[in-house]
């Protein structure tokens, strides 16, 4: 009986990792931003101070078995993800703000390129900012030909307007 426990045991684990590496992969392709954060030297209760904000910011944070994170991240499609899953890390999943991570994490930790990055809203304003000024400039370009065209044609009418009185009283 005991051998038929272990087998049971046995599947139940095997269950259970491929259940979190399906988590883990589904999480993955649905969020915007993923961070990997090491947490050593952290005590128990920055932890629960850290997961605290990141909760209340939306954002989920677990700390994962690496070998799990590797077939998860092979998974998704972020195999290269794999050079830095070592040592003790927390994954962090972000779906609406891809900045909030790094922001939350910046009191814990030197994130601060990512920190600094402004949020989606004020990035895709940007975006659209950049993307319309060129067409500003294509729209200017190709009206200019045609103001130059009737600037001319303007000046050709004015020019025989002028021309025409002077002729018509020579002639009769």
């Amino acid at each position: 009986m005991a051998t038929g426990l272990k087998k049971d045991e046995k599947i139940d684990k095997k269950a259970e990792k491929a259940a979190s590496v399906a988590d883990i992969t589904a999480r993955l392709k649905a969020s915007s931003t993923a961070v990997l954060a090491d947490y050593r030297g952290m005590t128990v209760g920055q932890m629960r101070d850290l997961r605290s904000k990141l909760r209340g910011d939306g954002i989920e944070m677990i700390v994962v078995k690496n070998t799990l994170a590797r077939r998860a991240a092979k998974a998704a499609g972020y195999e290269p993800l794999n050079v830095e899953l070592v040592g003790p890390i927390a994954m962090l999943f972000a779906t609406d703000d891809v900045s909030a991570p790094a922001r939350i994490l910046n009191e814990y930790d030197a994130v601060t390129e990512l920190a600094d990055l402004p949020s989606r809203e004020i990035l895709l304003s940007r975006l659209l900012g950049a993307m319309q000024a060129p067409l500003g400039n294509l729209a200017s370009i190709l009206q200019a030909p045609i103001s130059t065209l009737a600037r001319t044609l303007d000046a050709v009418r004015t020019q025989k307007e002028s021309q025409s009185p002077a002729a018509s009283p020579a002639a009769s």
